[in-house]
């Protein structure tokens, strides 16, 4: 059956290596990969290997946002690492070049790339360039927001469908420090992909000539039987930890870190992101609450320029070996010690956007197991308020654009968790609508969903335990007050323990939403957003 293919006699002494090919025209994160699958291809038989090409799936989190679909969104981080260990073990390949452009791509592959522990690379499909509008950069965000400005009458319809035309300009994954970009840079610092690479524009040629590298350097890692394991250690989840603070980056990297952690049998928690924020300052001024997009911070130096900043203050490992088969001093044994005085997309270490990392951990009666929140640059880091309760995303964003919303409260949504059924969505379209109405410094939101990296504000998400086990978070009634506080980094539901204990006493799990396919799969083996809600925590 190999002849078929096109192995010829002496093909059968080299290595099989598998190219996971996310390419889609579902979203124009994935509809330029292809390309870079094929300039793989090439790659891999001009450096002596025998290329073998598969596709895995990818889900559009800005087309599915705000819909029935988001639910799937979190569920197709599990599906594409179980495509790709599939593929790559059931045809017994030696290696593996992963392509993904999508949130989802990158977590996706990496998990199965750790599970697998096959020499492996990982390629980004790269970052689109930012749309323009009246003379200022546009990305999709920017769509969202948009919405919440012309339902609190700050821009017409006109100007609504103008930006929507123009916000997403061609091939390319969203082009803020979200969670593609942010993943990407992760991967990156964790010396799973080559360098620079991260940060390149899907349409460049230089993204095209950086995969067919990255085809050589795996096919060295072949040889030399450089594994992912090898790179993917205690000390490399710490640099991209790092990395994911100094670039402002989302949420999201919170959820996937300690999954890739996980399956790599790496001891990691919700209190290693809380110790490595305190030291760590923010050193780039990216959207989405800064003012430039990935393709800006590509020009200013990438990510080689952050982590040589980091390095040279000890905040990073030096000494974890990357997949060229050199460490991460001497990839960055070249990269000048502070950025270019002519940009200010990465700030001057003495000069940084906020001294500490914006990626907290919250705990309190609210969220006992924890909870994630962007905390910097908020003009009020602390609030009490009354809890206005909503049971799904939908209905909170019917309240905000028909302006049932007032300063000063604290948004409860509630049951969008993973165990639910309900995937764990992001809850970009009402916190997009309340910074639009011009609410973002005024509203806190708390969710046991998740953000986009897209989102900012006093945000609160991935509230643990969640609703649908039973968390104080299903407790919440309409009018309680409650308290947030970034700088004590809690959260707090202001009743009595006794009332607490009353409440928990009363109350009754949902019936499942969904009993067949995957939504129902997921449901009944998905671990705790705390534990990264993996698939194969106890599965005995």
């Amino acid at each position: 059956m190999l002849r078929a293919v096109g192995f010829t006699d002496e093909d059968f002494t080299k290595a099989i290596v598998g190219i996971a090919n996310g390419y889609s025209t579902i979203t124009p994160c994935n509809m330029g990969i292809n390309k870079l699958a094929q300039r793989a291809e090439i790659g891999i038989r001009n450096a002596g290997g025998m290329p073998q090409m598969f596709g895995t799936i990818t889900i559009s989190d800005g087309i599915s946002m705000g819909t029935e679909g988001m639910k799937y969104s979190l569920v197709s981080r599990e599906v594409i690492a179980d495509s790709i260990e599939t593929a790559c073990n059931g045809q017994s390949m030696d290696g593996v070049l992963a392509i993904g452009g999508c949130d989802k791509n990158m977590p996706g592959a990496m998990i199965a790339i750790a599970r697998m522990n096959i020499p492996a690379i990982f390629v980004y499909g790269g970052t689109i360039k930012p749309g323009n509008y009246n003379g200022r950069d546009l990305t999709v965000v920017s769509s969202f927001e948009a919405v919440g400005q012309y339902s609190a009458g700050k821009i017409d319809e006109n100007e609504l469908l103008e930006v929507e035309r123009h916000a997403c300009p061609g091939a390319g994954s969203c082009g803020g420090k979200y969670t593609a970009n942010t993943m990407s840079s992760a991967i990156e610092a964790m010396g799973m992909s080559l360098p620079y690479s991260s940060t390149m524009a899907a349409e460049d040629e230089e993204k095209a000539e950086s995969t067919e590298k990255s085809a050589f350097f795996l096919l060295e890692a072949i040889r030399k039987q450089i594994l992912p394991r090898q790179i993917i250690t205690r000390k490399s989840l710490e640099n991209a930890i790092s990395v994911v603070m100094a670039v402002g980056g989302s949420t999201n990297a919170v959820l996937h870190l300690l999954a890739i952690a996980h399956t790599a049998g790496i001891e990691l928690t919700l209190n290693d992101f809380e110790t490595i924020r305190a030291r760590v300052p923010v050193l780039c001024d990216l959207k989405p609450s800064g003012r430039y997009v990935a393709t800006d911070l590509h020009k200013a130096g990438g990510i080689p320029q952050v982590m040589k900043m980091l390095l040279m203050h000890d905040l990073i490992h030096g000494d974890c070996l990357t997949i060229t088969g050199q460490t991460v001093a001497e990839v960055l044994a070249d990269v000048p010690e502070e950025p270019s005085a002519n940009q200010d997309v990465i700030r001057p270490w003495s000069q940084p956007v906020y001294q500490q990392g914006h990626l907290a951990i919250l705990r309190g009666n609210l969220a006992t197991e924890g909870a994630v929140a962007k905390i910097t640059g908020i003009k009020i880091p602390k609030i009490t308020g009354p809890a206005r309760v909503f049971e799904s995303e939908e209905a909170c964003l019917d309240a905000i654009l028909a302006k049932k919303i007032n300063p000063g409260d604290v948004i409860v949504i509630r049951y969008e968790e993973a165990k639910d059924g309900s995937g764990m969505r992001e809850m970009l379209a009402p916190t997009s609508a309340i910074i639009g109405a011009g609410l973002g410094d005024f509203v806190e939101l708390i969710t046991d969903g998740r953000f986009s990296g897209g989102t900012y504000g006093m945000v609160v998400g991935h509230v643990a335990p969640e609703a649908a086990v039973g968390g104080a978070i299903a407790l919440v009634e309409e009018g309680d007050t409650i308290t947030i506080d970034a700088h004590a980094r809690s959260l707090h539901l202001d009743i009595s323990d006794e009332e607490l204990a009353s409440r928990r006493a009363k109350w009754q799990p949902r019936p499942p939403r969904y009993s067949t396919g995957v939504l129902a799969k997921y449901t009944k083996l998905v671990s705790s957003s705390s534990l990264a809600a993996v698939t194969d925590l106890d599965l005995f």
